[in-house]
């Protein structure tokens, strides 16, 4: 087996392991396609190649990851085609406020406790669920400062 093979079987292994952890099966093949290419960018149809399906099974997978920040649309000029990358940031920007999915959690419930009468449970418990996107969105920046402090270049 070759190193590219090799490289590729690890990349699927990964997928399984993050299938395993939650993440849908084909975002979980994709974010290690994501991980392992040696391309600059690739392109729904270069993922569906890759990894063998339609390219119609791939936009979900990719509307998924760009949901949640972990890769970004690029400008192609001259091209029809739109392109994708592994964001250089993907996974600080997992856990801030660019990840859609903690706004939507914000913006539900934001909408829940308008909708429900202090004093009833589920207000609550929305309230909670609203203290708490915000609490982490207000802890994340000081984290992330943490972070690239303590990170250091490694060797290739």
């Amino acid at each position: 087996m070759n190193d590219r093979q090799e490289q590729w079987q690890a990349a699927e292994q990964l997928a399984l392991v993050l299938t395993e952890g939650g993440l849908q099966r084909m975002s979980a093949r994709t974010l290690a396609m994501f991980l392992f290419t040696d391309q600059e960018t690739v392109t729904m149809g270069d993922i569906a190649d890759r990894l063998g399906v339609s390219a119609g099974s791939v936009s979900g997978a990719v509307k998924s990851l760009l949901s949640v920040g972990l890769i970004e649309r690029l400008p192609a000029p001259g091209s029809r085609r739109e392109h994708y990358r592994m964001r250089d940031d993907a996974w600080a920007t997992l856990f801030t406020s660019q990840n859609t999915v903690i706004q939507i959690m914000l913006q539900a419930a934001r909408k829940g406790i308008a909708a429900t009468a202090p004093g009833d449970p589920a207000h609550q418990r929305l309230i909670q669920m609203h203290d708490f996107y915000q609490f982490m969105l207000g802890e994340i920046p000081a984290l992330l400062d943490r972070w690239q402090q303590q990170r250091l270049p490694r060797p290739d």
